[in-house]
């Protein structure tokens, strides 16, 4: 497969010399560097997962509502201005965004984003991996939650085979490592934990399994379906024998491991059970332009009404800062305290 970079590699290492960000160090009021901003370009989505999106009919903000291109190049000057440097584009699903390929070159070129990756469902990617690859996006992570193709269709409406081409896509034009992300659910997909492991050895990519967060409108079924990451590691060495654990890079919510003899890796995002509230480093910005302070709270900055305001460059920034200090030290799920306002389509995980 294309990619001689390790997985386990530091991600900075892929950078063009010269593009590394020498933007100041943003904190929050906790001490926690502030570097890394997950940027939703819609909250509509090809597909329907039940974790992300309530049963029922769908509802969605006006198109008006939603940032330009324009608009969200200048939020992200502003973001990069005072200390983000890696960029996520995420959804709904990403691909569907109208102009993505110039915005990915827009943002690409931004003085101190040091690079954009991208959170997908890979559906669109067998036409958009080339462009978006030619246009500087680094690399994927693309959902995929079950090998099996009625299963695919069940969980999330889509096709299996649409997605394996996306992460093929993925791998043929140097958006590498790729990441699969897999969500896994009690009685729905866990027993197939020990088949996306073995993917590792066929494989340079990086599996991870990410536990199943509480959000709007699927509270019920995150008390049902919510496997924690001590299982579906026990469960993967009930096959494979002890893992080799790797280091931690910064801010990477995953804990990192190898199966003996593998070319891939494993990870374990384990918000419920292991919160790495920390060592989190990210914020978000939603398509609508509210910049979310932390995914488990309802706490927002508006940032869309002061662009269409005419709000100067300065401006923008300190309200940025503002809301780095304001966000908050972790979420409260432990004492009960849940998201309400957002569903997970708007906000991208």
């Amino acid at each position: 497969m294309p990619g001689e970079t390790r997985p386990d590699e530091d991600e900075r290492e892929w950078l063009p010399v010269g593009h590394r960000s020498r933007s100041p160090v943003l904190t929050d009021a906790h001490g926690r560097p502030i570097t890394y901003l997950r940027v939703s370009l819609t909250d509509r989505c090809n597909m329907q997962c039940l974790y992300c999106v309530p049963p029922g009919p769908r509802s969605y903000a006006p198109r008006s509502d939603h940032l330009t291109n324009a608009e969200l190049v200048r939020v992200i000057q502003a973001a990069a201005a005072v200390g983000f440097s890696k960029i996520r584009l995420t959804g709904g699903e990403p691909t569907l965004r109208t102009g993505l390929i110039d915005l990915v070159r827009a943002i690409t070129v931004i003085p101190g984003v040091d690079y954009v990756t991208m959170s997908t469902n890979g559906v669109l990617l067998p036409r958009l991996a080339a462009p978006l690859r030619a246009a500087g996006l680094s690399r994927v992570n693309i959902s995929i939650d079950t090998l099996s193709p009625e299963k695919m269709h069940r969980l999330t409406g889509g096709s299996l085979r649409q997605v394996w081409a996306g992460i093929e896509a993925a791998a043929a034009n140097g958006l590498h490592p790729v990441r699969l992300n897999t969500v896994v659910l009690r009685g729905m997909n866990d027993d197939e934990v020990p088949d996306f492991a073995a993917l590792t050895f066929r494989f340079p990519w990086e599996v991870r399994f990410i536990e199943m967060m509480p959000m709007t409108g699927m509270l019920d079924l995150a008390r049902r379906g919510v496997v924690s990451s001590a299982e579906v590691r026990s469960r993967i060495e009930a096959v494979y024998g002890p893992l080799e654990p790797l280091p931690e890079l910064p801010g990477n919510p995953a804990r990192s491991y190898r199966i003996p003899g593998a070319s891939g890796q494993l990870g374990f995002i384990s918000s419920i059970t292991e919160p790495f509230c920390a060592r989190c480093n990210r914020m978000r910005l939603t398509a609508s332009g509210q910049l979310h302070l932390c995914l488990l709270h309802d706490d927002e900055v508006d940032m869309r009404t002061a662009v269409r305001a005419g709000a100067t460059q300065p401006e923008l920034e300190e309200l940025i800062r503002l809301a780095v200090w304001r966000k908050p030290w972790g979420h409260g799920l432990a004492h009960g305290v849940v998201p309400t306002l957002r569903q997970m389509a708007e906000l991208g995980g």
